[in-house]
């Protein structure tokens, strides 16, 4: 199973949509708020939310279609 995390922003639209989609998809994943966790963006320098990192790798920024993300996440 691969490992997501998404960079999310409070109150982001496009962070809940993808976390909707990823639920829809019963895909588990991690959600990492970046104005509690500052450091992560040494790792994942995101300019826009929500970051969608897939096994340790920053795949987006903003969110995709949900094609795109199940192509992805499968």
């Amino acid at each position: 199973m691969k490992k997501i995390q998404i960079l999310t922003t409070p109150g982001c639209s496009s962070c809940v949509r993808v976390e909707k989609m990823l639920d829809e998809m019963k895909i588990k994943y991690e959600v990492i708020d970046i104005t509690k966790n500052p450091q992560i963006l040494q790792k994942y320098p995101i300019f826009s939310a929500p970051g969608i990192v897939i096994d340790g790798k920053l795949e987006w920024t903003g969110a995709p279609s949900k094609e795109e993300l199940m192509k992805k996440v499968k």
